[in-house]
């Protein structure tokens, strides 16, 4: 499919507003903190742009032999009754984030989709560098696929998904499951995903700072994950670099217009459908990296979330 671009030559207001409280509040960028200062800032400034949580049918803390994650089902649905699900990244470079910073928006997915969401807490860097992120976000899949009756998850119907490095981990993901004659994945959603930790696109100079995620937290996230520069290349850690896409799962691939990794997401984009899989491809013009799930404060944060939802049931057999 065509990229559905919104052409905006300004920021959207909702998402200025956003950028100017973080000024005001004196917040530091990443890059001026150790990861553990880092991790505890952004489960503490997580809830001030987060949208109310919709009410769902039932949520578990379980653990993939030695990674925990949560299991999300929608209400209104029998707890034996096998569902399609999600199995979910979440972002925050692969050094900060966990359970709770996704958990509305795993919640908001679960709700509107009306499937399971599988939210995956892997390793994070700088204790657990690369790959230990692919390495966990893979064994979760396939440990899901695997247990699948017991979660009351139907296996024959699985996608993955992420934001920024989540998106980076579900891109890879599809590419093992290619590589690895499945798990079939019906579809993998790709928010402004990281897809190239070895070059710096246009975008990275063009958005370097003033626009909430910056270059230099950027490299300092690479750099704890990813700290050996010959490892970058590698396509486990920069998909767009993969020698061949073709055969993965179909892609929603969403970029941000005012975001560092805007071009690098396109990218991944275009070699997808160059590759014959089916894509599509929407740029929210006016917006920032880190929108989707800022829903109190960004309007078109809830609308990202809708559409991933809808794209969601389309793949999963369940409707638009």
């Amino acid at each position: 499919m065509p990229l559905t671009h919104e052409t905006a030559t300004a920021l959207d207001p909702q998402a200025k507003a956003v950028i100017d409280l973080v000024i005001k509040s004196g917040r530091p960028p990443y890059h001026q903190l150790s990861p553990k200062d880092a991790r505890q800032l952004f489960r503490e400034t997580r809830p001030a742009s987060t949208p109310p949580a919709p009410e769902i049918g039932a949520v578990s803390d379980l653990r993939a032999d030695h990674i925990p994650f949560r299991l999300y089902r929608p209400k209104g649905v029998p707890a034996s009754a096998p569902l399609p699900a999600l199995i979910f990244f979440h972002g925050g470079g692969w050094v900060i984030g966990d359970l709770e910073t996704h958990d509305v928006l795993c919640r908001q997915l679960t709700a509107a989709a009306g499937i399971s969401v599988v939210n995956v807490d892997y390793r994070l860097a700088p204790e657990h560098r690369y790959p230990a992120a692919v390495e966990d976000a893979w064994a979760a899949v396939r440990w899901v696929e695997k247990h699948a009756a017991e979660l009351a998850i139907d296996s024959a119907r699985l996608a993955v998904g992420g934001d920024s490095a989540g998106g980076n981990l579900a891109a890879v993901v599809a590419l093992l499951a290619r590589d690895h004659g499945g798990p079939s994945l019906a579809l993998q959603v790709l928010t402004y995903p990281v897809t190239d930790v070895a070059a710096e696109s246009a975008s990275y100079a063009e958005f370097a700072d003033g626009f909430l995620l910056t270059r230099d937290s950027m490299r300092w996230f690479i750099e704890h994950y990813v700290p050996e520069r010959k490892d970058r290349l590698d396509w486990r850690a920069s998909p767009l670099r993969a020698q061949s896409l073709a055969g993965v799962a179909p892609a929603l691939v969403v970029t941000a217009g005012f975001d560092p990794l805007r071009d690098e997401g396109e990218a991944y984009g275009r070699r997808l459908r160059e590759a014959g899989v089916r894509v599509d491809m929407v740029c929210y013009g006016g917006m920032i990296h880190g929108f989707a799930p800022m829903g109190r404060l960004i309007e078109t944060g809830n609308r990202a979330v809708a559409h991933a939802a809808a794209s969601l049931r389309q793949a999963l057999g369940l409707g638009g």
